[in-house]
């Protein structure tokens, strides 16, 4: 397969503490990753990385096969309106209704008519199953709900790449598995490479075909989530498993 995203020796430092020390990936076109690790291991540090908000100290961020790395901010324009992302709170905008929303990954089109971004917005409605609520503003919306509005934002473009930050964080598990099921719906039917930031697990094992476990700055390990889940090494199985190592954990 060919591949769409590609890492190669990425570095970044903020003061004193070095974040990423040299991390290496690739992913193919239309391969879904997990990303896991820690908090402060530089995941959501990684994830900005792929979308060009932060420029790397050193080494190359591919995109199909263009460095990203070194591109100015125009330049990077470009790039990112093949991407589509859930952020981890929903990101919505306030004074915007769902409907208005959702469209305003459209904003750029002017070959749509408001007809046209109409029906687009009521198919994203149907497919994330909340049709019918154009008109509400978000402060009427549940968790869950914001969540399904974000991601139907993300995707109304059909974007080559689709990015998850901890899309099931701060929601019961009964929500937070509909989010999963979701997921899973849209990387069948849009078949865009996607990647995951998330602390949930059972997310990572149902969303990965990899996992990549970013430990110590460097990808630790990057396996399938069977590998993963089953692994022998002690600093991967306690994370997966949620064991405290009491000697490594600082409490206030």
């Amino acid at each position: 397969m060919d591949v769409m995203i590609e890492a190669r020796d990425i570095r970044k430092r903020f003061g004193d503490q070095q974040v990423l020390d040299g991390v290496n990936f690739s992913i193919a076109n239309g391969e879904s990753v997990a990303i896991i690790g820690r908090s402060g291991a530089g995941k959501s540090v990684l994830l900005k990385h792929l979308v060009g908000l932060v420029q790397p100290d050193d080494g190359q961020l591919l995109v199909n096969g263009e460095d990203i790395a070194c591109m100015t901010e125009r330049q990077l324009l470009g790039i990112r309106r093949r991407y589509g992302m859930l952020f981890q709170g929903a990101a919505l905008f306030d004074s915007l209704t769902v409907a208005q929303n959702i469209a305003f990954a459209l904003r750029g089109q002017r070959d749509l008519t408001a007809e046209e971004v109409a029906e687009r917005v009521a198919a994203m409605l149907k497919l994330i199953e909340l049709s019918g609520i154009e008109e509400k503003m978000p402060a009427e919306l549940s968790g869950g709900m914001k969540k399904r509005v974000g991601l139907a934002r993300a995707i109304i473009h059909r974007p080559e790449i689709i990015l998850y930050d901890e899309p099931t964080t701060g929601l019961d598990p009964m929500v937070a598995d509909s989010i999963d099921q979701l997921m899973m719906r849209i990387n069948d039917q849009f078949h865009a490479t996607t990647i995951a930031v998330t602390h949930d697990m059972r997310t990572a094992r149902r969303l990965g075909d990899r996992i990549l476990f970013l430990h110590g700055g460097r990808i630790y390990l990057d396996d399938t989530a069977e590998n993963v889940f089953n692994s022998d090494d002690p600093v991967v199985s306690r994370f997966v498993k949620g064991e405290a190592d009491l000697k490594e954990v600082e409490f206030a």
